[in-house]
């Protein structure tokens, strides 16, 4: 039985900040504080350099998911990180995404979180 490997995405898999040079100054400004409140910011995200190829990797020895969590208040937040592993991971990563906000519940081998990683359950 493959062990099984949690990935986050913002910062992990996501670079968070590709969406934000995207942005016009009023924009900013209206959501200053609470940038990961904007609609549709998480479909305009860029993968890092490397994280999806690290993602299929992992898929090929371990039993790969990515746990993420959503801004409450971004609904649109919560279908914008499916389209984006659908569009940059594809396939290999096909219901393999967690979206909650209690990712302690999730019992795993291994956890990749921002922007450490800590191995649980050695």
């Amino acid at each position: 039985m493959k062990k099984i490997v949690y990935i986050d995405m913002d910062n992990v898999l996501v670079d968070f900040a590709s969406a934000l040079l995207l942005l016009d100054e009023a924009t900013k400004a209206t959501y200053e504080g609470h940038l990961d409140d904007i609609p549709g910011l998480f479909s305009r995200m860029m993968p890092l350099t490397g994280a999806v190829e690290a993602f299929n990797t992992l898929a090929e020895t371990y039993d790969v998911y990515i746990l993420s969590t959503a801004p409450w208040n971004n609904p649109s937040a919560w279908s914008d990180k499916l389209l984006w592993v659908k569009r940059h991971i594809g396939e290999s990563a096909h219901k393999r995404l967690i979206i909650t906000h209690h990712k302690d519940l999730n019992r795993g081998d291994y956890l990749e979180p921002v922007p450490d990683f800590h191995i649980l359950n050695k």
